[in-house]
């Protein structure tokens, strides 16, 4: 069994009534709600709890971790952010979603501002998908339409991703690389763009349908990692005598 952990900063659901009214048990709870539908264990994490919620022991025993945040990407503590790093590159999987291009931790892992133009205009989006072969759109036709969803748009300040999965395309004209995958050490990553607060994106089937499969995918891969430093060698190697 896969065991996942869903983080969320959890602010605009504590400051704005309409977020509440869309996730009265927070983004974190409705995204964990639809993973147990998969018979996953999912545990729930936000920035507040002691450490927030992201303990070793926590972070020790995640397969892969779920990450969403907006307002307060600055009251991570760095410590936290290194541990999450070392957790990705030992094998965790991690899947940031939305405003989370702006985390620590996203940027921390692609060494790049990760910024992007943005707007609040009830957009019409159109999510295409772009590589159909991938196991993260398994279940998912040509596309992904949203009624109303906040813009982002092109140019987004990332690595070339090692995959890309899905290209939006936006009322307003924009185009927006928002579905990428990368590989950190041993680790795989997921950055999946829809999830306005506003909006009730993460009720809607294809969008759950998307990351139950992004959580399968990052999973980390069943052998061992690999043994680095100083290394004995496999072969007796023959001592080398002058000519």
């Amino acid at each position: 069994m896969v065991n996942v952990t869903v983080w969320n900063e959890n602010r605009h659901e504590q400051k704005n009534p309409v977020v509440r009214d869309i996730y009265p048990e927070g983004i974190h709870g409705a995204i964990a709600s639809f993973l147990k539908e998969d018979q996953v264990e999912v545990k729930t994490a936000t920035l507040d709890d002691p450490e927030h919620g992201l303990t070793d022991d926590i972070l020790n025993t995640t397969d892969v971790l779920i990450w969403w945040g907006h307002l307060a990407h600055d009251e991570v503590d760095d410590a936290i952010v290194d541990k999450v790093k070392e957790r990705v590159l030992d094998g965790m999987g991690l899947i940031i979603l939305h405003s989370g291009h702006f985390s620590k931790i996203f940027k921390t892992l692609m060494g790049t501002t990760c910024d992007l133009k943005w707007r609040e205009a009830d957009d019409k989006e159109r999510l295409w998908i772009v590589e159909p072969s991938h196991p993260i759109v398994d279940g998912i036709g040509e596309y992904i339409e949203l009624e109303k969803e906040e813009m982002y748009g092109e140019h987004f300040d990332i690595p070339a991703p090692d995959q890309l999965i899905m290209m939006s395309w936006f009322e307003g004209g924009e185009v927006f690389r928002s579905g990428c995958t990368y590989q950190r050490g041993n680790g795989k990553i997921f950055y999946f763009r829809p999830g306005h607060e506003t909006y009730p994106t993460y009720h809607n089937d294809e969008i759950q349908r998307v990351i139950k499969n992004a959580v399968n995918w990052a999973k980390p891969a069943d052998r061992s990692r690999p043994v680095y430093g100083n290394a004995k060698p496999l072969e007796t190697i023959k001592e080398k005598t002058d000519s």
